[in-house]
């Protein structure tokens, strides 16, 4: 059985579909063997948990992936947590009925296990920016502005040929505002976000508080936005999966798509129903 470098060990049914990276050192522990260091469990949601769709408000969450976050995190004991760009009300509406402990907005909006929420944002994004993505989207036919509240994001998965130049728009404001805000280059997505968090940060937060402290972090994410993440839990000792290949990352190992983790997830969760305790073996 696969063993990382303090010792964790996970079963070959969840092994068989993780790929190790070029020089990652580590094999993957997740919440399945019985032991003595117990998991904490931290997912983006868009490309990692659902699929991408042509807009934001156009993805779908499978009834049975609710079904799953809820049995992993009652079997985890409450250390689970969705760590997204997404804000927390969206998160929300999304994954209704649950209400599970979240990293919004990148961070910038904090629930704990308790349901405590805290906001980190420092000042607002400047209406320079906000004008210059309306006259982007109104020049580029696909290209979609969404108000996050502490965050603006100007989308062209719709309009493919204007991703370079929605780039470069998103340096020259960088340029000019990089002082309050920060960029954050995602899938066919440009973002602007209010400084006071970032994924990495958030989940550090996590995890100095019940009932993630003392447990493993794993942090599964897609894209460049989840580098932060990556960064900090390889840091923690934890270990770090990017959904689909190819893309430089700091992540550990990567799995091919979002139908393949969520079938991983249920996996996972079946492990545990069968009488696991959430911890790897030592």
């Amino acid at each position: 059985m696969p063993r990382n470098s303090v010792g964790c060990a996970m079963p070959s049914r969840l092994t068989g579909v993780l790929r190790r990276r070029s020089g990652a050192d580590a094999a993957p522990v997740v919440p399945c063997d019985a032991g003595r260091v117990a998991c904490a469990l931290f997912l983006d949601v868009d490309g990692t948990l659902l699929d991408l769709a042509p807009t934001p408000d156009a993805v779908i969450v499978p009834h049975a992936l609710r079904d799953t976050l809820g049995i992993l995190q009652a079997r985890l004991d409450g250390a689970l947590a969705l760590i997204s760009g997404r804000n927390l009300d969206t998160l929300d509406r999304l994954f209704r009925p649950l209400e599970l402990p979240a990293g919004a907005q990148h961070g910038l909006e904090w629930r704990d296990a308790l349901a405590a929420v805290r906001n980190f944002a420092e000042g607002e994004i400047p209406d320079d920016i906000r004008a210059a993505f309306a006259a982007f989207a109104a020049r580029h036919s696909g290209a979609l502005v969404e108000d996050k509240g502490l965050g603006l994001a100007l989308h062209v998965r719709n309009a493919p040929d204007a991703e370079p130049a929605a780039r470069a728009l998103g340096a020259e404001l960088t340029a000019r505002h990089g002082d309050a805000v920060r960029m954050i280059a995602g899938k066919r997505v440009v973002e602007f976000q209010l400084k006071g968090s970032d994924k990495g940060r958030v989940i550090e937060r996590f995890m100095a508080t019940p009932p993630f402290a003392g447990r493993m972090p794993l942090f599964v994410g897609d894209d460049e936005t989840d580098e932060a993440g990556f960064a900090a839990v390889n840091r923690l000792g934890g270990i770090t999966i990017r959904v689909g290949a190819g893309a430089a990352t700091a992540a550990q190992f990567e799995i091919d798509s979002p139908e393949a983790f969520r079938r991983w997830l249920r996996t996972a969760a079946e492990l545990l129903s069968a009488g696991d305790d959430g911890r790897c073996v030592s």
